[in-house]
């Protein structure tokens, strides 16, 4: 099975003997032949056999992740290690071996599917590690595997999820975009994602009529899936302390029944088998929160569109929060204040011009005028570091953490958490004590949460 799939990954042409021999195996174990099929989705195969949908979620996470629901029967058993293999290479097989030439909308939305149950068998949730629609934190499995031969792919997670970005990036590039925008029906077809995205916003200045109404509302459908989720995990971190010092608001909702109770149990009387209540308790509800000012900087050129398109929707988030005063500036060459627009991503991303060179003295001179109190005010700097006036930007920066500022430089904020910063930047910054903080958009959220609260 795994030299088949070798052998269509790198060679066009159809391998009769490896093709017959696997169509022995598949029909042998109970299989059908349609998984051998190059052109059928893992949604087609399943749609046809229905009890084949709970195999492939966790096909790749090693059994002790997945919960230890196989046995060491399970992985000794040679039926079953064919099956998985089977199985396993159907999926890779449809997302690493992709269509020549001009791509379609129904092809690219076909390998957003196949892309999304890879993603599930690794125990990731579909769009995850495209740095698309970031899903939950998924399974993150490690280990090596429960015993079976299948290969343990869970381990390069981290390498795979740039690698499917890339694939579909260069999907959607070779799709005659513009014509499928015109036409509603296929517009229709195309799912959201990062690099769907980044595309679009590169052209939209190109686009009118029916073609920019569709864009917009692939835009605003992406949005809204990632703030979705993104809100959710500022609502679990951003919860302050409760202030005791504010008495305690006297209504029903708010009544501690059990300290109640607990507190009356001395009136309690074993004649009437009665509790005579003579005072009540309430829950704190009050929250300490003090007014602070996030200032967001983040790089809009090339290298940083899934940063942009992250950053901007989770300032929109703190935006909302009571008594948080949010600025968002974006730069390459040139700098951008879009406060005005800071509660509404959508509009944000929308007077972004991604691309170009990188200079981050033009930001810092639209940055340093907002930090009114510094021992109030958080600077959130997104970008790689690849700047062309590294000494004068870093010292301007130097300057706003001597400040009492808190300054947090941030090498990425995406889905997939992987970037590249440059080390000259990453060693000043740690000398600083301000160590660069690359990874997933829950550490910013963490570290944001931490000031803020």
């Amino acid at each position: 099975m795994y030299w088949r799939l070798l052998a269509r990954l790198f060679d066009p042409e159809e391998q009769a003997t490896l093709e017959s021999a696997s169509l022995g195996v598949v029909e042998d174990i109970g299989l059908p032949a349609t998984l051998l099929d190059p052109q059928a989705s893992v949604d087609s195969v399943v749609q046809r056999h229905p009890e084949l949908a709970a195999e492939f979620d966790g096909l790749m996470v090693p059994e002790e992740a997945a919960g230890g629901e196989g046995t060491a029967d399970d992985a000794r058993d040679g039926a079953a290690e064919v099956r998985r293999a089977a199985l396993v290479s159907k999926v890779l097989l449809n997302v690493f071996r992709t269509p020549p030439g001009t791509v379609t909308a129904g092809q690219l939305s076909r390998w957003q599917s196949d892309a999304g149950w890879l993603e599930r068998a690794l125990g990731c949730t579909p769009g995850e590690l495209r740095g698309g629609r970031a899903g939950g934190t998924g399974v993150s499995p490690t280990g090596t595997g429960g015993g079976g031969r299948t290969p343990d792919l869970s381990r390069l997670i981290p390498e795979i999820g740039p690698a499917l970005g890339s694939i579909e990036a260069g999907l959607v590039k070779r799709m005659r975009l513009r014509e499928v925008l015109a036409d509603p029906q296929l517009a229709g077809q195309l799912t959201p994602s990062m690099s769907l995205i980044e595309q679009l916003l590169r052209d939209k200045d190109n686009l009118s009529g029916v073609a920019l109404a569709n864009a917009k509302a692939l835009i605003r459908r992406f949005v809204d899936d990632v703030a979705e989720v993104l809100r959710t995990q500022v609502e679990k971190s951003t919860v302050g302390a409760l202030d005791r010092s504010v008495p305690p608001k006297r209504v029903f909702r708010n009544l501690d029944l059990d300290r109640t109770i607990w507190k009356n149990l001395t009136n309690w009387s074993p004649e009437e088998e009665r509790l005579y209540v003579d005072r009540l308790f309430y829950r704190h509800t009050a929250r300490k929160t003090t007014p602070q000012r996030l200032i967001v900087v983040v790089d809009q050129s090339g290298s940083m569109v899934d940063s942009m398109v992250n950053c901007t929707i989770l300032a929109s988030i703190f935006a909302g929060l009571p008594k948080v005063d949010v600025h968002l500036i974006a730069y390459d060459t040139q700098a951008l204040d879009l406060t005005p627009w800071v509660h509404d991503p959508f509009e944000t991303l929308l007077r972004t011009n991604l691309g170009g060179g990188t200079d981050g003295t033009v930001a810092m001179a639209l940055a340093q005028p907002k930090i009114a109190e510094p021992r109030n005010t958080v600077v959130v700097w997104i970008s790689d570091f690849y700047e062309w006036q590294t000494e004068p930007l870093f010292e301007s920066m130097a300057a706003i953490h001597r400040s009492g500022a808190k300054f947090i430089p941030v090498g990425s904020v995406t889905s997939s958490g992987r970037a590249s910063v440059n080390p000259w930047f990453r060693e000043r910054f740690k000398d600083q004590g301000t160590p660069v903080l690359s990874g997933h958009i829950r550490k910013l959220v963490h570290e944001l949460k931490t000031f803020l609260t």
